[in-house]
């Protein structure tokens, strides 16, 4: 993106992004209030990611702009583009936090379902082993959902412990360690 040349150019530029960025902003909040909806939700996300970007390019022109001997009136054009840019930032890292919580907790919901249906296949008595399969499955997404979240793997381990528990239980068995290799 090249520098405007004039402060008008530069003051007509943050206008045009900022508006676009209060419509991607509208959509983002109904995408959040809707279903979780992964692949809209990145497009969204990373077209108002680039916008703020750039509009922080055009706060940076007009700060230097300002700088170089801008009248009062720059400055407080650019305070005001520079209050827009900050209360933009805050709400979609407010919104981004709040839909990735969402989405976190659409899977977790999604883990017990699976866990209550394994659960209930083992005490029907048919089919445990299949059963079995079904949970281990169920874990494997579940470990590739977690991102760092200590919640939610604490949350995965507690479903991990419970089930081994409860197949123990059932089988009055032996424990035959397992070592697993992530490689």
């Amino acid at each position: 993106m090249d520098p405007p040349s004039s402060w008008d150019a530069l003051r007509k530029q943050a206008r045009k992004l900022e508006a676009q960025l209060d419509e991607q902003m509208h959509l983002y909040r109904k995408l959040v209030s809707m279903k979780v909806d992964g692949d809209k939700e990145k497009e969204l996300d990373s077209g108002i990611d680039q916008l703020l970007k750039q509009l922080q390019q055009v706060n940076s022109h007009m700060q230097a702009w300002v700088s170089s001997g801008g009248s009062e009136i720059f400055s407080h054009t650019l305070t005001r583009h520079q209050e827009i840019l900050q209360d933009l930032t805050q709400e979609f890292y407010r919104l981004r936090s709040s839909f990735r919580a969402k989405k976190e907790h659409a899977s977790l919901l999604e883990d017990f379902r699976e866990f209550d249906r394994s659960r209930l296949d083992l005490e029907e008595g048919g089919g445990s082993e299949q059963a079995l399969l079904k949970e281990h499955a169920s874990i494997s997404r579940s470990t590739g959902q977690v991102q760092g979240n200590k919640w939610s793997f604490l949350s995965y381990l507690i479903i991990a412990f419970n089930l081994l528990h409860f197949t123990l239980s059932m089988n009055n068995g032996p424990i035959t360690p397992v070592c697993m290799n992530d490689g």
